[in-house]
Formats: structure tokens, C-alpha cells, sequence
């Protein structure tokens, strides 16, 4: 069995001011370098999982390990340090900075971890090749590397999103429905892109659709409602 990447062992999740739990898991585990598929209706917990998997939110009760360390034995600003050295996070709305150009938006990850930095440089020479490695690698011109990322179209914000993901071979690459917002032929070639880029880096994946005709692509599919024994009728839930 190969070594865990993260693991979830008890966990339960209220938010602030609600007595009734969102989150109630006994178990979940990813190996380091496993492509894991979420899925399961809105409202379902899929985007809160997330956020408590990566050290954002920290739940009431149990324990999540990110590469052996528990988030909640940290303190804040440890949290942040170790989330950007080991997680890349491509965001549903792919969270760019409009104003920066995709090279230094795919290089933020680098200038906020010292890790992410030397691992970009060990494995390509320099920041700029390990920029220009993921940007190839995933199908974007040169021509747009020095334009705003406002500028882009949709799938390629995508792709520059994922690039930043990527970049400084983080241990685990978390994906919150990147997407909902293309068709199916694009949608397959970011899949494509997405998953070999990912056995490159050794980076685990836990990927998050509503879309299940995807999901064979995975080494393992979960449904969230299987393994989450709060109640479904829930509000509160994300």
C-alpha cells in the first residue's frame, strides 16, 4: 500500500453558530501520487471537504493530516506556509489576479513558498524555464504569457490556473470543479492535460465534479453522500 498523502479519521464539521453538523466522516485516505474523483449533488459538502482536506477551515472534531502533519496542530500562519508548500489549489472560478500577467500569476506560488521555489528550480534550471515548462505543457502560446490574465478566455485562464497548481511539484493538487463552465470536448483535453501533468509532478490529485462521465479516468471514484453521515436535508452545507 502506498504511503498517504492525506488522511481523514473522525471528522466532523459544524459551522460557526449551527448546532447541526455538515460533515460527519469516519475515514478517507489518499496515497501520494492517486487521482481521486468526488462527486455528489450541491449542497452535499464537496467544496467544504475541500477547504478542511487543505487546512482552510479546521473541523470540531477528529483529525485531517496533510503528509503526516495534523492541520489543527499548527497555528495560522504555519497553516498557510504548509498549504502553499504542498497544496495547489485550482479554484472553481479559478481565482487569478486579473491584473498580473499569466507568467506571474502561474510564478505566485513560488514567490509565497521558499519550497515550491527550489523545486521549480532543481527540477527545470530556473523560475522562468519552470514557468515556461507548465505554460507549454499546458497548450498556451507563448504570445499570451505577458498579457493580463482578464484578457484570457475562460479555457484558458483554465489552463493558466492549473499551470499555477502545478508549479514547485506540490504533493497534492486539489481541484474544485474546474469544469463546469466548458463543453465536452474541451473539458476532456483539460482532463488530458490536468491528469498527465499530474503524474509528471507526482502530485496526488482529488478532483471535485458533478459530471460522472469523468469519473473512469480516476484511479478511484467517492461519492461524498456515501461517506458523509450528516444529514442531507442540511442548509449549511457548501
Amino acid at each position: 500500500m502506498r504511503e498517504a498523502i492525506f488522511e481523514i479519521d473522525e471528522l466532523r464539521f459544524a459551522w460557526p453558530g449551527s448546532s447541526t453538523l455538515c460533515l460527519d466522516i469516519d475515514a478517507l485516505r489518499v496515497a501520494k501520487g492517486e487521482t481521486l474523483f468526488l462527486f455528489g449533488p450541491s449542497g452535499c459538502g464537496k467544496s467544504t471537504l475541500l477547504a478542511l482536506i487543505a487546512g482552510v477551515l479546521l473541523p470540531q472534531h477528529g483529525r485531517v493530516r496533510l503528509d503526516g502533519r495534523d492541520w489543527a496542530d499548527m497555528p495560522a500562519a504555519r497553516r498557510d506556509r504548509y498549504r502553499v508548500d504542498r497544496v495547489g489549489y485550482i479554484f472553481q472560478q479559478f481565482n487569478l489576479l486579473p491584473y498580473l500577467s499569466v507568467r506571474h500569476n502561474v510564478l505566485a506560488p513560488c514567490r509565497f513558498s521558499t519550497t515550491r521555489r527550489q523545486s521549480a528550480v532543481q527540477q527545470y534550471g530556473s523560475e522562468a524555464a519552470a514557468v515556461a515548462y507548465w505554460l507549454d505543457g499546458m497548450g498556451l502560446s507563448s504570445t499570451l504569457w505577458d498579457r493580463p490574465a482578464r484578457d484570457l478566455s475562460v479555457g484558458q485562464q483554465q489552463r493558466v490556473a492549473a499551470a499555477r497548481a502545478l508549479i514547485g511539484k506540490p504533493a497534492l493538487v486539489i481541484a474544485d470543479e474546474p469544469t463546469s463552465a466548458l463543453d465536452e470536448q474541451r473539458r476532456d483535453d483539460f482532463l488530458d492535460l490536468l491528469l498527465s501533468a499530474c503524474r509528471t509532478a507526482d502530485s496526488a490529485l482529488v478532483f471535485v465534479s458533478h459530471d460522472l462521465r469523468t469519473a473512469e479516468r480516476f484511479e478511484r471514484a467517492v461519492a461524498v453522500p456515501q461517506i458523509n453521515r450528516a444529514s442531507m436535508d442540511n442548509e449549511a452545507w457548501a
